[in-house]
């Protein structure tokens, strides 16, 4: 059975868990070191990045994460998890993990009031597929390889670069798993045999 850790520091974490359970894998909260073992996959979910950023340093998870992408490890990032994934976050001198190739730019649709929900069409996925939309950034460029896999308002919302995927916005907060089932086969089809 696949491992998918959620980092649980902060955010929608049981939202993540809810979904990963039901699609057949074992979703691993991840709050140490020590949890990161053995897992095939980790998703880096919402909340408030400079929060999550502050809490990465206090339990020294920061340098552990960038080890599991170096040895392959898919990873998905939501919301504030796309940013702490990025390279490069507008107005910001340094990236938090630093590990997706795109230029994100924070609170790109507004406040918590301006919070809405749409429904996008999604390269690889499907179509009608609900999107919840909470202080949520956007990626403003990518690099070469990444794919753009939706768009709202001509604004990049949902991208893949290789073994990462970068959100916009909540999946996790609708019924609708398909966005998940689709990073769980990226870890699926991911050729790490040993996990670590």
């Amino acid at each position: 059975m696949l491992k998918i850790g959620i980092l649980a520091l902060q955010g929608a974490v049981r939202e993540h868990i809810r979904q990963i359970d039901e699609l057949g894998c074992e979703a691993v909260p991840v709050k140490s070191v020590e949890d990161l073992k053995g897992l095939n996959g980790l998703v880096l979910p919402g909340g408030e990045s400079t929060t999550m950023r502050k809490l990465l340093d206090r339990y020294a998870l920061l340098e552990p994460i960038r080890a599991l992408a170096a040895k392959g490890i898919p990873m998905f990032g939501t919301c504030a998890g796309l940013i702490l994934l990025a390279k490069e976050i507008v107005g910001y001198d340094l990236p938090h993990l630093g590990l997706m190739d795109v230029v994100v730019e924070r609170n790109s649709f507004g406040r918590q009031v301006d919070s809405f929900e749409v429904e996008l069409s999604i390269e690889g996925v499907g179509n009608d597929i609900p999107a919840v939309f909470i202080r949520a950034p956007h990626i403003v460029a990518t690099g070469d390889n990444v794919e753009i896999l939706a768009k709202h308002e001509d604004r990049i919302v949902l991208a893949r670069d290789g073994q990462f995927l970068g959100c916009s916005f909540h999946p996790e907060l609708t019924e609708d798993s398909r966005i998940m089932k689709y990073f769980v086969e990226m870890v699926r089809e991911s050729t790490l045999v040993e996990s670590y």
